[in-house]
C-alpha cells in the first residue's frame, strides 16, 4: 500500500480526528511555506463532501491543513449537478484517490426532512423544500423498518440511512466516480461525525483496500 492508497489516507484523516479529539491538534501545514507552497496550484489528497453545518469544519476536525482537502458542502449532504461535478473535478484534475461524504447527529435538515412527513406539517419555502427532500426516502424506510409515525422517526437512524443513500447517489449519478472506484483507484468513505464527542465514525466504505 502506497501513501496515496485511499484508505491509507482516510486512516491518517482519522489519526487527525483523535488528535482534535483529545484536545492536541497539531495545525500542520498552516504556515507562510505552506500558503506560498500552494499559491500556483492545489495537490488536495481527498475530497470531502459535507454538510454545510457550521459544526462540521472538515480541516478543523481532521487537524487538516491548506490544500489537503477539497471540500464541498450543501445543507444536509444532498446530492446535486453542482456537487456531483465538483467531485467529478477532485477526481478527474486533481486526481484524488478519496471521497469523504461527512454527515452528522443533530442534524437540521435531517429533522426539517422528518416534520415535513408528518400529519399537518407547514409548508416549506420552495428552495428549502427542493434541498430537504432528497432526505425524505431515508424518513419513510426508517419509518417502515421500526413501524412508527414520522414524529417518532430517530433522526440518528434517519441520517445514517440518508448519508448511505447519499454514496449511492453519488455512484449512481457519476460514471466518472463509479469507474474509477471500479478501477481500485478511487474509495469513497461516508462517515458521520458525532457533535459531542468530535468523532468521526465510518458508516460505509466503498472500493479501497479492505483487508
Amino acid at each position: 500500500m502506497t501513501d496515496t492508497a485511499p484508505l491509507t489516507i482516510w486512516n491518517q484523516m482519522l489519526e487527525g480526528n483523535a488528535r482534535f479529539v483529545t484536545g492536541a491538534p497539531q495545525h500542520p501545514r498552516q504556515d507562510v511555506e505552506r500558503r506560498h507552497e500552494l499559491a500556483a496550484a492545489q495537490r488536495p489528497r481527498a475530497a470531502l463532501f459535507g454538510c454545510a453545518d457550521s459544526r462540521l469544519a472538515a480541516e478543523i476536525i481532521f487537524d487538516e491543513g491548506l490544500g489537503d482537502l477539497f471540500v464541498v458542502r450543501n445543507a444536509g449532504q444532498v446530492i446535486s449537478d453542482s456537487v456531483v461535478g465538483s467531485l467529478e473535478y477532485a477526481v478527474a484534475a486533481l486526481n484524488v484517490p478519496l471521497i469523504v461524504v461527512l454527515a452528522h447527529d443533530a442534524c437540521g435538515a435531517v429533522q426539517a426532512a422528518i416534520d415535513s412527513t408528518g400529519e399537518d406539517a407547514p409548508e416549506l419555502p420552495t428552495h428549502i423544500w427542493h434541498q430537504i427532500a432528497p432526505i425524505v426516502p431515508a424518513v419513510r424506510t426508517v419509518m417502515r423498518a421500526e413501524h412508527v409515525p414520522a414524529a417518532h422517526a430517530d433522526p440518528e437512524h434517519v441520517g445514517r440511512e440518508h448519508l448511505r443513500n447519499t454514496v449511492h447517489a453519488l455512484l449512481q449519478s457519476s460514471e466518472l466516480i463509479s469507474t474509477a472506484v471500479a478501477a481500485g483507484t478511487l474509495a469513497i468513505v461516508g462517515a458521520n461525525y458525532r457533535l459531542a464527542e468530535g468523532t468521526a465514525v465510518p458508516v460505509v466504505v466503498v472500493g479501497g483496500e479492505t483487508n
